[in-house]
């Protein structure tokens, strides 16, 4: 027989991990709600979304609308396009920057972002010297002095002697690729687009000068970007805060929880999965009680951007909503199981589905090409008037005037 005081500390450690658990309906509330997917939408600005989520994914596909315009839209419907363009081309209240890919970020981040171009930069000459044609970096002063002597410039403008390639960006000519090069360490900044063409111009033209000349160390940038992600998330593992902005390694984020911790202020937490498994993960310790209370969602259908913010990490969708997903525009058409691009369906706190629609811009339609509820969902009536909801007041933002295909929605 074990002695008393074991006896204690197993039930002890029991109830720890009984208390630490957050049940998997919880977390999926919350990982919403700290996304902003709650009923009703936000009654609040576009500038405002965007400081709460950080950063919003720039994408060039436009089958219905680009990914940063839905994703801002899914929160604040009287969200327009033209908003965020204001931001970044004439309020200058956010820049466009590189996090795992081209996205938009609050001005503010931009002070922390000086680090991010040095450690690029670094990245960037080893990689593409190897993957790029010719000599970039004996460009970019060639490229630099272009800007300052005739003003802001596409890529269509710098190194016009130059061979072009076949047009993927493995094959940028050099002046290209010292443009790219040169963006994605802080020389330059973009200052506006035409269509989805960047437009170039010296940082200094494009950034204000009261977040310009700010130099944060760079222990207060890493503190910045673990604080900023996990406030984002609500709970996560290091590697989910290191790839949140791709700004700090894993050993960065190990080391600041671990201070954290010691500190009081963080502590660790079972997040129960879709499928009963549990992972460790970290809170801010101040939010455990609020993280236990059960939060109301309404019944209302949201049709998600692919890269959305709450599902833009594959494995962790899959873990907390059970939801498997992944875009297929490079797949095939005969090998695609479901569609060229399509769009993830969440109603209250659960993945119901997917959806492919596409603006039929003659006919100022938006058309529904084919939908997949989840093997766990039956679509009832109630389902399809909720999706069909959706679509209606999507089409403010695509530009349609109504919805077609219902029928393909009524067979669902």
């Amino acid at each position: 027989m074990r002695p008393l005081r074991d006896v204690s500390r197993i039930c002890n450690s029991l109830r720890m991990t009984l208390t630490d658990l957050l049940s998997n309906k919880l977390a999926r509330q919350h990982f919403l709600d700290r996304h902003h997917l709650r009923a009703p939408p936000l009654s609040t600005t576009p500038q405002s979304v965007l400081g709460h989520l950080n950063f919003v994914q720039v994408d060039s596909i436009n089958t219905m609308a680009r990914a940063h315009d839905l994703i801002l839209w899914s929160r604040q419907q009287s969200y327009r396009p033209t908003d965020l363009r204001k931001m970044v081309d004439i309020n200058r209240s956010a820049f466009e920057g590189w996090t795992h890919d081209a996205s938009i970020l609050p001005i503010k981040a931009f002070p922390h972002w000086q680090h991010k171009f040095t450690r690029d930069g670094a990245l960037l000459q080893k990689r593409w010297k190897l993957w790029h044609r010719g000599d970039f970096l004996a460009q970019t002063q060639t490229v630099l002095d272009q800007i300052s002597g005739q003003g802001p410039v596409g890529s269509g403008d710098v190194g016009t002697q130059e061979k072009r390639g076949g047009g993927g960006w493995w094959d940028w000519h050099p002046s290209k690729t010292a443009l790219e090069y040169l963006w994605r360490t802080g020389r330059i900044a973009v200052t506006r687009r035409e269509g989805f063409r960047k437009i170039y111009d010296l940082v200094e033209n494009v950034i204000p000068n009261a977040y310009l000349h700010q130099h944060p160390s760079p222990d207060d940038s890493t503190d910045w970007a673990c604080r900023s992600a996990l406030q984002a998330m609500g709970f996560a593992t290091e590697k989910e805060i290191a790839k949140f902005y791709d700004f700090v390694t894993i050993l960065d984020v190990t080391r600041w929880l671990a201070l954290r911790q010691a500190e009081g202020e963080i502590r660790w937490i079972h997040v129960e999965a879709a499928d009963g498994t549990s992972r460790l993960r970290a809170i801010f310790t101040q939010d455990w009680e609020r993280l236990q209370t059960p939060l109301a969602f309404a019944p209302r259908v949201r049709i998600l951007s692919p890269f959305d913010p709450a599902l833009r990490n594959r494995q962790r969708a899959q873990e907390l909503f059970g939801f498997s997903y992944r875009i297929e525009v490079f797949v095939p058409a005969a090998k695609r199981v479901y569609g060229y691009y399509v769009f993830p369906m969440l109603e209250g706190d659960k993945l119901i589905g997917r959806i492919e629609v596409k603006t039929n811009r003659p006919n100022r339609t938006l058309d529904i090409l084919g939908i997949w509820p989840e093997a766990t969902t039956g679509l009832t009536p109630a389902h399809k008037a909720r999706i069909q909801a959706e679509l209606t007041r999507l089409c403010g933002l695509a530009g349609c005037e109504g919805v077609s295909g219902l029928e393909v929605l009524a067979r669902a």
